[in-house]
């Protein structure tokens, strides 16, 4: 199996890549399928995460590229300045990754969050896309949260 050890400062280019979840680029010890079928394992420091774009390097020095998959994900699209500071702040109060950008927040699709943000004015779009998540306000690590079923919401 590769075993993949480090991450590279900088993008590098290669060819080979690994697709995976935001719940995936969230881990430091994970067993992953290359884009190509070879098993691998990703081996990072502990609170190390993962963005699209990032280089991982094997032991033996192969170079992979880390690729943002597709998954379900809640879109919020609107030019209401105000209603998106109010959809920011009740997301962040249930520490919810959120990616946030000029007209657009999306976050990991949860139908109770749907619901709360529709309830503040804004239409939620359900869809497949990549997401990429502000990091930490202090860089550390997005972590993902669900407010479905099995979580406790406060």
């Amino acid at each position: 199996m590769i075993r993949l050890i480090k991450k590279l400062d900088r993008p590098t280019r290669t060819d080979l890549g690994v697709t995976l979840t935001l719940d995936q680029r969230v881990r430091s010890r994970l067993r992953v399928t290359l884009d190509d079928g070879r098993q691998a394992g990703i081996f990072l420091t502990r609170g190390d995460s993962l963005r699209d774009g990032d280089c991982l390097v094997s032991e033996e020095g192969l170079i992979v590229q880390v690729r943002a998959a597709r998954e379900p994900v809640s879109t919020v699209r609107g030019q209401d300045p105000w209603l998106f500071a109010r959809a920011c702040y009740h997301l962040g109060n249930r520490h919810a990754a959120l990616q946030i950008e000029p007209g657009r927040l999306r976050y990991p699709h949860d139908h109770v969050l749907d619901e709360m943000v529709r309830g503040l004015g804004l239409e939620v779009i359900v869809e497949e896309a990549p997401i990429e998540p502000e990091r930490g306000a202090y860089g550390g690590p997005v972590h993902t949260t669900t407010h479905g079923p099995k979580h406790r919401d406060h």
